[in-house]
């Protein structure tokens, strides 16, 4: 993959070429959905990655891209970590995830994962670009955006690339501190005409690995009651059970994993809530 190009003054015709280059990949997808989140913490990698592996076994071409660009965290979620996306022709070919899934993240091309990116704006919107523009996604049903948390560079640039996405699925956690960050996503989703799918409360209480019975540590239903307020569909609420802390170091998604724990079987629910909603 070339480094991120710096646009200049003369660089007109260069950006036209990548445009249309991108027009041309995302033309093959069906729908495109970006998970976004108002603060960091708040699982909305883990949430993003169970939606995609989600569709793609229900039989669904999916893609999953990466756009975090200093956190990435899609490789370890899901297991790919030390993977290099191969090179065929002009095209980058995604890299694949257990036969079901085509995944790219800035992740797969740092040498050393401890590396920091100290990047402007001009050179993030640059990888966005060549991570939808330059890719092999081929026709696909579906692709899932992981976008960093907050209403920055990244967001944004991947807003102008795409266009025209099917929308956006805010992840929040109960608590008041995570709420509040939540409205500003939802606000940064209006004013740019993004569609809002709908929120997801995260971290809904704490799943008994014995009995199954929810504890609300963190209490639970501010993300029920924030998406009235804000009048956006609530998508449901996902626990937080031990599937899912051993499933983010394992590289094994819960919905996949761990189908029957009650993440598992609350990822499964919000899949299909998904699929309804956009399709």
């Amino acid at each position: 993959m070339s480094t991120p190009h710096a646009y200049g003054s003369n660089d007109t015709q260069w950006i036209e070429q990548e445009q249309n280059a991108v027009q041309h990949r995302m033309e093959q997808i069906r729908h495109k959905i970006l998970v976004l989140s108002g603060k960091g913490g708040v699982g909305k990698s883990s949430v993003a990655a169970n939606i995609a592996v989600g569709l793609a076994m229900r039989g669904l071409k999916t893609g999953l891209v990466d756009i975090d660009i200093h956190g990435p965290s899609i490789p370890k979620i899901l297991g790919l970590e030390g993977m290099m996306p191969e090179q065929d022709g002009e095209s980058l070919l995604p890299v694949g995830y257990d036969g079901l899934l085509s995944v790219m993240s800035v992740g797969f091309l740092l040498q050393d994962r401890n590396n920091a990116l100290i990047w402007r704006a001009p050179l993030k919107h640059g990888v966005i670009k060549q991570f939808l523009g330059d890719v092999a996604w081929g026709p696909r049903d579906w692709l899932v955006v992981d976008c960093p948390p907050g209403t920055g560079d990244e967001p944004i640039s991947i807003v102008q690339l795409l266009k025209n996405p099917d929308g956006a699925i805010i992840v929040t956690t109960p608590q008041d501190v995570a709420l509040e960050d939540v409205r500003k996503s939802i606000t940064f989703c209006r004013e740019v005409s993004i569609p809002l799918i709908g929120l997801v409360e995260n971290m809904s209480g704490f799943a008994c690995p014995h009995c199954g019975t929810v504890v609300n540590i963190f209490k639970k239903g501010g993300g029920e009651a924030l998406a009235a307020e804000m009048q956006i569909p609530f998508l449901g609420s996902i626990p937080l059970d031990a599937a899912v802390a051993a499933s983010g170091d394992s590289g094994e998604p819960v919905v996949q994993h761990a189908a029957e724990s009650p993440s598992g079987k609350a990822f499964s629910e919000l899949v299909d809530t998904i699929v309804r909603k956009v399709s």
